[in-house]
């Protein structure tokens, strides 16, 4: 929606400036260059709108994330993963039927075909999960060719129901190939959290009961994480689809971009900080490093690029560690460094003054921990639950016919032109 127009520039030019249903007004600058000769400079795009999209929005002064409109507390308490990925693909919550007839599409995609199965043995066995899933989901492409057809509605929906299905028994095979275990396949009579918990650690020798609190931490934590807005890893599935690429080549970049520890290894720079710190007493040396500018510590967890209030993901989270823990029995002191540096972070006029709230990264190591996952396993978690955001946000990008091939522009501060000179010539 166009609201007004806005002059840039000595000569006056005018621009459209849009407004979203909420969120800051934006100002279209698609003609900046044609009528000034100039672009604009936003390194790491950060006051720069790539896209329109109708998915998730975020208010990082308020704390506030929205999935198509619903408050993240209110889904994390009340509804189920796949009812998320429902609402984040489709755009509404299923009714009754239609959850019947989501959760039958998903769950009769949760194998692989079994040749795939046998990509795994061409890896090391101390190779990182997060390797292997760029290259078995990028494989994909070479199995499923009846859903990469992209201008095929029909087939973008299959592609993005097998992604979502497929994920976790991907994930659970690489963490079964690197302990050495059978790789155990899909009980479709399972939850979605439930399959994977079960294919990740239960064996074929036995029978793998199910915690259901367990299960309804895994359940939160795939919610918490299911899509973030135009970050990193989503704008690099955006930035792939645009030029025309097949569904699983773009969730696969996705999948590479998270692994870098700016981003989906947050949580385990989170948890390594808190088994630094080790026990609760050893806290106010760690923070008065935190303020020291001249020392390299930084307390991790802290702080959001978008957020600056409390992650509304956080509150849930903390909960949930907390659920976890005391019903595993599980009496960790990293747990209660975490809770008492988030009451001092929360109350120092230091931390306050530069808004560094606890973020959900603080909590989520320590719960996956707590359920028994690696930490090389936390980014593959990560990937799991953000595929749903990635494929609603690579869906939503096919379906815009604004959709262009991206092609940011760069301020080239390099040699000018020069002459080529010989290399007998060269000094």
């Amino acid at each position: 929606m166009t609201t007004a127009n806005i002059s840039i520039g000595s000569a006056g030019d005018e621009y459209p400036v849009h407004a979203g249903s909420v969120g800051p007004q934006v100002i279209d600058i698609r003609k900046l260059y044609a009528n000034t000769g100039r672009f604009t400079y936003d390194p790491g795009f950060t006051s720069t709108a790539s896209c329109e999209s109708k998915i998730t929005y975020i208010d990082g002064d308020e704390g506030i994330l929205l999935y198509r409109g619903y408050p993240i507390e209110q889904l994390a308490e009340q509804s189920s993963f796949l009812e998320v990925a429902h609402l984040l693909l489709n755009g509404d919550l299923p009714n009754a039927e239609q959850n019947v007839e989501f959760t039958r599409n998903i769950t009769r995609h949760t194998m692989i075909h079994e040749q795939l199965a046998t990509f795994y043995r061409g890896f090391r066995r101390d190779a990182h999960p997060m390797a292997i899933m760029c290259g078995i989901v990028g494989a994909m492409a070479a199995f499923y060719h009846d859903s990469t057809d992209i201008h095929d509605p029909k087939q973008r929906v299959i592609a993005s129901h097998r992604i979502i299905a497929k994920m976790p028994t991907l994930a659970a095979m690489a963490y079964k190939y690197s302990i050495g275990q059978p790789f155990l396949y899909p009980d479709n009579s399972l939850s979605f959290a439930g399959n994977f918990l079960r294919m990740t650690f239960g064996v074929p020798a036995e029978p793998y009961e199910i915690d259901p609190v367990v299960e309804d931490a895994m359940e939160k934590l795939l919610i918490l994480q299911a899509d973030h807005e135009q970050n990193a890893s989503t704008s690099t599935v955006r930035l792939a689809g645009s030029s025309g690429a097949n569904p699983f080549a773009c969730i696969s970049a996705g999948i590479a971009c998270l692994w870098g520890p700016a981003h989906g290894g947050a949580n385990e720079a989170a948890l390594n900080m808190l088994r630094e710190i080790g026990r609760p007493e050893r806290i106010p040396e760690f923070i008065a490093r935190a303020k020291n500018k001249d020392d390299p510590f930084r307390l991790m967890g802290f702080g959001h690029r978008v957020y600056k209030n409390y992650d509304p993901r956080a509150k849930v989270m903390a909960g949930v560690a907390k659920n976890v823990l005391d019903r595993m029995g599980i009496s960790d002191p990293i747990f209660d460094v975490a809770r008492e540096l988030e009451q001092i972070a929360l109350n120092d006029p230091y931390f306050i003054d530069k808004k560094l709230y606890p973020n959900v990264d603080f909590y989520s190591g320590v719960v996956m921990s707590a359920i028994g996952f690696p930490t090389s396993m936390f980014t593959v978690l990560f990937a799991i639950s953000r595929a749903v955001g990635w494929i609603a946000q690579w869906t939503e990008m096919m379906e815009d016919p604004e959709q262009r091939i991206g092609r940011p522009r760069q301020l080239y501060t390099g040699h000018d032109r020069r002459e080529y000179v010989p290399l007998s010539q060269r000094g």
